[in-house]
């Protein structure tokens, strides 16, 4: 199979998932399209070559760009996370700068025998989110602690002096925050 054959099916693909998303026959986007409902059949099905000319139209037609309906880059697809030391906790960046919504997602290790638990809480705009993937992560939020264990989640507003820090042995947990949480985070691995 060929590398053109492959892309040219990725997008017939996404033409046919995209109009079937919106719940639009093959007449309906045609009509928008402002082409042949047999053009369009025999492009989704393969039947026909993809044209250039085609392919603006139907992007348009679909609320889509013509980058993102035909984009096949692995630089897209497949990130390939660095890791991040800092005593006591690992972190592996695993989305990239143009994120959907702004957010970042991160997966974090913390081995409690290379560091001891915080002593000073932080606080920095944004709201944090993550679950425990291995182990039990406490979470203290101003005065209180949560036991947050592996299978569990935990959400909060980072203006909230925090900590997180594991307990009984190595944890893992998957993270997700918002452009202002990343970049106070990002702030803490560049001292």
């Amino acid at each position: 199979m060929t590398q053109e054959f492959e892309v040219d099916q990725v997008i017939r693909q996404r033409i046919r998932n995209l109009r079937q998303n919106l719940g639009w026959s093959l007449e309906s986007l045609a009509s928008k399209a402002s082409m042949s409902v047999s053009t369009l059949s025999r492009i989704e099905t393969g039947s026909r070559r993809i044209a250039l000319d085609q392919l603006i139209p139907i992007a348009k037609a679909l609320n889509t760009s013509l980058d993102e309906l035909v984009s096949t880059s692995e630089a897209q697809i497949i990130i390939r996370p660095e890791p991040i030391s800092m005593p006591g906790i690992t972190m592996w960046k695993l989305s990239t700068e143009d994120a959907v919504n702004g957010v970042n997602v991160s997966k974090m290790r913390f081995d409690p025998s290379k560091a001891p638990a915080p002593t000073e809480l932080r606080i920095h705009p944004g709201k944090e989110w993550f679950t425990v993937l291995l182990g039990e992560i406490q979470l203290k939020l101003g005065e209180r602690i949560y036991h947050v264990k592996a299978g569990q989640s935990a959400q909060f507003d980072t203006m909230t002096p925090h900590a997180l820090w594991a307990v009984g042995g190595i944890a893992e947990v998957l993270g997700i925050m918002d452009n202002a949480g990343q970049r106070a985070h990002e702030h803490d691995t560049a001292k």
